[in-house]
Order: structure tokens, then C-alpha cells, then sequence
């Protein structure tokens, strides 16, 4: 591991806003994104796809090791695209199913270990930000950075709702509700890697606050600790952005 590549260790439950806010920090501070859950839902996928059941932990794991996987900012620089064999498979691994599915493998400390150094692999220079559940407790304990959004239970299940909507998919806010509650309590109490905020991490509540207000939290954070800003890189992606919108 370079330990002396800066990260930003962001975890929390689903619907804390941790996708939207490490997206545009990362962009603001010119740093690598590792979007883990991603990681996890492309193995979900790969896993319905080849007709493995969610016990069968050798051949997952050594799914997991060998994923033809990689990240790519969009053209504009608005989004991370996801490649799975030469397949952008963003919006497939974004359906309930593979979720919870994501879930359930991510609970198996064989593909735990598996998946590990793949993502400590993406810690390079300038910095990076990484977006998960065990960021800051496992993958990264030594970030100089750890943050844990969290929200109501209830304002999580209403945005991804709301997001799960805007792409097509049907799905009842109840139904959420019960699977994001179903999820919380999965993630909280697995014996590999439980969800929890790291001894020394930030905890920010986003019930009430938008993202742009939790984005500059997390800047506030990291301006007092000294991680400096790729300006040159901020500008880069502002030009793009700009020459998209003509």
C-alpha cells in the first residue's frame, strides 16, 4: 500500500448520500474515486449471470479476484461510468436485486478477502476517495480522513426511491423501507467487516442537509487536516463540463 497517497475514507449505510458526495469531492480535489459498493454489485451481477448461488464462496471469491472491472469518468466528467467486460453495466447493477445480492456476498469474509487488495490497489497518487462500508475500519485504516454519513432510515429510503424512479424502475417506498431496514441490519451485524463509524471518523448526519452542504463539510474537514487541492486537475474538470454544456 502507498501509505503516503492521501485518502479519503467515506463510509455509511445505503442512501447517505456517500455516491454523490465523494463524486464531487473527488472531482474537487482532483483525486481517484473507488466507488466499493460498485465492486460488489458488478460481482452480484457476474454471479446471477454465471448461475452461482450466494453460499457457494470458493468460486465467488475467485469471481471476485478475477473481475474484468474498471471506472471511467463520463465524456463530461459528471458521472463514473462502470465497465464490466468491455460492458458499461452502471445502470444493471443498480436494480434492487443486484443490491441485495451485493449485500449478501459482501457479508462472505472469503470474497471480503478477495475483493481487498483490489481496492487498496486503487490508492494512487494524487489521492483517493473511497466510497464504502469498511473504508475507514479495514481497507484504509491509516486514511488521514475518515468520514461516516448516516441518515433516517426513512429520508434513505425515500431518496433511493426517488432515484430508483428516475431510472424506470418500479418499486413501493414500503417495500424500500423493509429491504433498506433488512440491509442496515445485514451490514451491522456480519462478522466480516460490520458496518460502523472508525474510532476517529467524522460522523455527519445528512437527514436534513443537501449535498452540496454535506460536500462542503467534508471539504471543511479536509482543508483543517491540510490535504491540499489539485487545482489544476478542478480546472480540468470544469473545462470539460463546460464544453459539454455547448
Amino acid at each position: 500500500m502507498s501509505d503516503d497517497v492521501p485518502v479519503i475514507a467515506v463510509d455509511g449505510p445505503v442512501g447517505a448520500g456517500k455516491g454523490a458526495v465523494c463524486f464531487r469531492v473527488a472531482a474537487r480535489l482532483g483525486f481517484h474515486l473507488l466507488d466499493s459498493g460498485a465492486i460488489y454489485r458488478v460481482l452480484a451481477l457476474a454471479s446471477l449471470r454465471r448461475g452461482l448461488n450466494p453460499g457457494d464462496s470458493r468460486p465467488l471469491a475467485r469471481l471476485a479476484a478475477g473481475l474484468d472491472l474498471h471506472f471511467e469518468r463520463s465524456e463530461c466528467g459528471d458521472s463514473l461510468r462502470v465497465i464490466f467486460e468491455g460492458e458499461e453495466v452502471g445502470v444493471l447493477i443498480r436494480d434492487e436485486r443486484c443490491g441485495q445480492r451485493a449485500s449478501t456476498l459482501a457479508a462472505d469474509a472469503s470474497v471480503r478477502l478477495a475483493v481487498l487488495e483490489r481496492q487498496r490497489a486503487y490508492r494512487r497518487p494524487p489521492g483517493l476517495v473511497a466510497d464504502g462500508r469498511d473504508m475507514g475500519t479495514v481497507v484504509f485504516p491509516d486514511a488521514p480522513l475518515k468520514v461516516f454519513l448516516t441518515a433516517s432510515v426513512e429520508e434513505r429510503a425515500r431518496r433511493r426511491h426517488k432515484q430508483l424512479v428516475a431510472k424506470g424502475f418500479g418499486v413501493s417506498l414500503a417495500h424500500l423501507l423493509g429491504e433498506i431496514s433488512q440491509r442496515d441490519k445485514r451490514d451491522q451485524e456480519r462478522p466480516a467487516a460490520p458496518l460502523r463509524p472508525a474510532g476517529d471518523a467524522i460522523v455527519i448526519d445528512t437527514t436534513h442537509h443537501g449535498i452540496e452542504t454535506v460536500v462542503e463539510m467534508v471539504m471543511d474537514a479536509i482543508e483543517s487536516r491540510g490535504l491540499r487541492r489539485s487545482r489544476g486537475r478542478r480546472q480540468d474538470l470544469q473545462s470539460e463540463t463546460d464544453k459539454c454544456a455547448r
